[in-house]
């Protein structure tokens, strides 16, 4: 059986394709601070080119990376320390007011479980005293064992602290030579097929850019909705909490669950153990439907022509494929790779075999 040279170049490429879907798999774990440092660098480097462009050449470039970076850097700084004044004020509180939520919790709790004919009986005097006993004696002991933790998780944290170091370092020298980069990259393509990859290159920077404005304003909205949420509720930490849920969900899943956690936790030292839960599961299942449902498919998906379901799709898929990276770059992945279908799709139709 004889191929013709287009099938041959097509069976080369999807060939290419396979082996570095494979490479990114098999080095997920090593590749994951240049694939962040990548993302960040791609949406950064806009910012540098106008910071070059306004000094008119009087600004070097590594001056307007250096700067782009700082900024980035103190902006994260600012989303990180949100949890301080959360962990400030609960820490001290959980300490004091967890035998007293013990004792709310089984009066709330006993009377709800005696209907359905179960009855139990604590004596929470007692349990009340051997925690706070626990607590006060065990106090030194418990840092003790966390830092052996640490000790025995050498690797997790030497892994955290060298992408910390290295994701900043990756990101400077991807800012200051990317178009270089990209034009060293661009110099592989053949001259002939140079037209149609600047087209596809051109309509997924597009596509790309979309993106990033739709998540910019899903992450706004959602902080503004569930600082509102939790102070409707009277909660003295909503704002800090409520900020920090909704500029985390740039990370879908991850700031959701840790804005959920905080809430829970500051609900409970605060009010009562229904009001707690019943604040959480107003506001945070509210607000998990409204953006899933209706936010990011309409301001992210709609913007890069990714159907809802599609959206769903792609991040689960993305997450399961490559785990915490794969769900950072699974959005922006899959409108490359809209692009990359609409494109073959729009071959396929104009071609004799669809026509014949």
């Amino acid at each position: 059986m004889q191929f013709t040279p287009t099938q041959k170049r097509a069976a080369a490429w999807t060939g290419i394709a396979a082996l570095t879907v494979l490479a990114l798999w098999s080095l997920g774990p090593v590749l994951t601070p240049f694939v962040v440092a990548g993302v960040l660098a791609y949406a950064l480097t806009p910012l540098v080119d106008r910071l070059d462009h306004a000094g008119k050449g009087r600004l070097p470039r590594v001056l307007a990376v250096i700067l782009v970076e700082l900024l980035f850097i103190l902006a994260l700084l600012c989303v990180v320390l949100l949890i301080v004044p959360v962990v400030i004020k609960e820490v001290p509180l959980m300490r004091e007011q967890l035998p007293q939520l013990l004792d709310r919790l089984h009066g709330t709790l006993s009377p709800w479980l005696a209907q359905f004919g179960i009855h139990i009986s604590l004596d929470m005097a007692s349990l009340r005293l051997q925690l706070v006993e626990y607590l006060n004696a065990n106090w030194g002991e418990g840092l003790g064992s966390l830092w052996s933790s640490v000790k025995l998780g050498g690797s997790i944290t030497l892994a955290i602290v060298g992408n910390a170091v290295l994701i900043p370092v990756a990101l400077f020298y991807l800012l200051l030579d990317w178009k270089q980069v990209v034009a060293r990259v661009l110099e592989l393509v053949p001259p002939r097929a140079r037209p149609a990859v600047d087209s596809f290159t051109d309509e997924a920077d597009g596509v790309l850019g979309q993106y990033l404005h739709g998540q910019a304003l899903v992450m706004v909205t959602m902080a503004v909705f569930y600082s509102a949420g939790l102070a409707l509720f009277g909660l003295d930490l909503a704002l800090p909490i409520g900020v920090f849920t909704g500029l985390a969900m740039f990370v879908p899943y991850v700031g959701f669950g840790l804005g959920l956690v905080l809430a829970l936790v500051a609900g409970l030292l605060e009010f009562t153990p229904l009001k707690a839960v019943a604040m959480v599961g107003v506001v945070y299942g509210l607000g998990q439907v409204f953006e899933s449902l209706f936010l990011t498919p309409r301001l992210v998906g709609e913007r890069i022509g990714l159907h809802p379901l599609a959206v769903i799709f792609a991040l689960l898929a993305f997450g399961q494929l490559l785990g915490f990276v794969g769900v950072l770059v699974a959005l922006p992945a899959s409108a490359v790779l809209l692009v990359a279908i609409r494109r073959m799709r729009a071959s396929y139709l104009s071609s004799p075999l669809y026509n014949a």
